[in-house]
């Protein structure tokens, strides 16, 4: 997942919306758009199913089997699903066979929501406070398995209950590849591998209204500032999501405030696919970020749900014309 944190100001011109962090609730506000709950005990349940393939690192086994996993589960849900397979060479001569999984939900409706979220996982546990852990792959439970989590319960839900407007998932695979610890000036070249491809051969002819990006989604004690990369491409959408999280009663949790970091909305966004990303500034740069300890035991299902609930709401409000 995205590596170098950062703290961003919008251009000139693009005016913050003031928030006001309303009381947490776990009821629905009164402005829902209504219909079937999201379900984060589900999405916790998803989490696990990708943990017990192992690291989803490019080249072995445990992506092989949970691509394999990930394509049938969309395949049996959504109403078109194409893998997108793809090559790339690393800065070290390391050839990775990569794969994106594309799902589409209402296929023929030209207005579109683009959902992302990258399934590999780490190949380097970099940050790990014992230095023998270095080396080892990063279990990625939030980082990657949490925001895929969120979309596949979504996928179960528009499988019962079609979207008002078309929806695609995007699942990016090599986001992660990122760079052996001591390289780090190999970093940019050899990351958001997924997207970049996406962004390369989609980018001039595919135009949803806008995409949300999910990463690092499933932590118990979350801050989801305002990404400064979206604030730049996206920011009304920011402001949409931002307002719905806080009429929800979440506003506590969707602060007001600044953060974010590189990750894969930055190609999407310079190709012309508007993006925003919800990302947990507070798991960015701390353990068990990028280390060995990103495990199942790290997840909230509380909080899978509360992202997936502001998400599916927007969905809704968007298709009714609520924005």
């Amino acid at each position: 997942m995205p590596r170098r944190p950062i703290s961003l100001v919008p251009h000139a011109g693009l005016a913050l919306i003031s928030l006001a962090l309303a009381t947490f609730s776990c009821q629905r506000g009164p402005e829902t758009a209504g219909g079937e709950r999201f379900s984060g005990a589900l999405a916790d349940s998803l989490v696990d199913r990708q943990l017990a393939f192992g690291p989803r690192v490019p080249g072995t086994e445990a992506h092989a089997e949970a691509l394999a996993w990930l394509t049938g589960y969309l395949g049996a849900r959504a109403d078109s699903v194409e893998t997108i397979a793809f090559t790339h060479v690393t800065t070290r001569s390391d050839t990775l066979e990569l794969t994106n999984v594309f799902a589409r939900f209402r296929p023929a409706e030209p207005a579109r929501i683009l959902l992302v979220a990258h399934w590999d996982s780490r190949p380097v546990a970099e940050r790990s406070a014992d230095p023998a852990a270095r080396r080892q792959p990063v279990p990625g439970a939030n980082d990657g398995a949490s925001g895929v989590a969120v979309l596949l319960a979504l996928a179960d839900l528009f499988a019962r209950e079609p979207p008002p407007l078309g929806v695609d998932i995007l699942l990016t695979d090599g986001e992660d590849w990122g760079h052996d610890p001591v390289t780090l000036e190999t970093l940019g070249e050899d990351m958001l591998l997924g997207a970049r491809h996406f962004a390369r051969t989609r980018g001039e002819t595919y135009r949803p209204l806008y995409g949300i990006l999910l990463d690092l989604v499933g932590s118990p004690d979350p801050v989801f500032a305002r990404d400064g990369i979206s604030l730049q491409y996206a920011p009304e959408v920011v402001s949409r999501v931002w307002v719905v999280a806080a009429e929800l009663g979440y506003g506590d949790i969707f602060v007001d405030r600044i953060g974010g970091a590189t990750d894969d909305h930055l190609p999407l966004n310079e190709a012309g696919i508007r993006t925003i990303d919800i990302i947990d500034s507070a798991f960015l740069g701390e353990p068990p970020w990028h280390t060995t300890e990103d495990t199942a035991d790290k997840i909230s299902a509380r909080t899978l749900g509360i992202v997936g609930e502001v998400v599916l709401e927007v969905i809704r409000r968007q298709g009714a014309g609520g924005f």
